[in-house]
């Protein structure tokens, strides 16, 4: 089980604020939350984290102002919109943890739900890797190899020059110009992207 440092209290207030700042896209979503806020063994269970979806057992509640999907519920590898399925899942396994995420207009700014948040310790470890960083990491991966190729290729071409070996020097050193050539187009390519 998650322990957390989010009193019942807190839990509490922060649904009785969103409640009445919010409208939500299913009237169901308004009933479970306030089943919640009258069960302390219930809400004691209750994560607010982001990224569901992960999960074992999430929901995703939206508002009228979230392009989110208006409900979603997680149960392991089952996933419904049916909000009263839900709900009798919530109270049939009270004792389970649920993972609930708002979605909200500006959520990400909400000082009052960062206040209730917490930590999603299902989301994959590189969940927060951006394309972005992938390309580099990609491109560092590929520098790092060709460094190391170009290293033993050239250590082999001064070995050929050492030995006054014509023949290995031309091919190491063919092998070298096509190494760097074909790594400036591979360069070139992901500029071009």
């Amino acid at each position: 089980m998650l322990s957390t440092s989010i009193s019942i209290q807190d839990k509490k207030v922060f649904i009785n604020w969103f409640l009445a700042h919010y409208q939500l896209k299913k009237r169901e979503s308004v009933w479970i939350l306030n089943y919640l806020i009258n069960h302390d063994s219930l809400l004691n269970n209750v994560h607010f984290i982001r990224e569901a979806r992960f999960c074992p057992r999430g929901m995703i509640i939206s508002t009228q102002c979230s392009s989110e999907v208006a409900f979603r519920f997680y149960k392991d590898h089952i996933v419904t919109t049916d909000a009263e399925k839900s709900f009798h899942d919530i109270r049939l396994n009270r004792h389970e943890p649920i993972y609930i995420q708002l979605s909200f207009k500006n959520s990400h700014q909400s000082a009052e739900y960062s206040a209730v948040l917490e930590d999603n310790p299902f989301l994959p470890d590189d969940f927060f890797i951006t394309k972005r960083e992938k390309q580099l990491a990609k491109e560092f991966l590929n520098f790092t190899l060709f460094e190391a190729e170009k290293k033993q290729l050239m250590d082999k071409v001064d070995y050929a020059l050492d030995h006054q070996d014509r023949k290995r020097f031309i091919h190491y050193a063919n092998r070298l110009k096509k190494l760097n050539d074909d790594y400036d187009a591979d360069r070139l390519f992901i500029d071009d992207q």
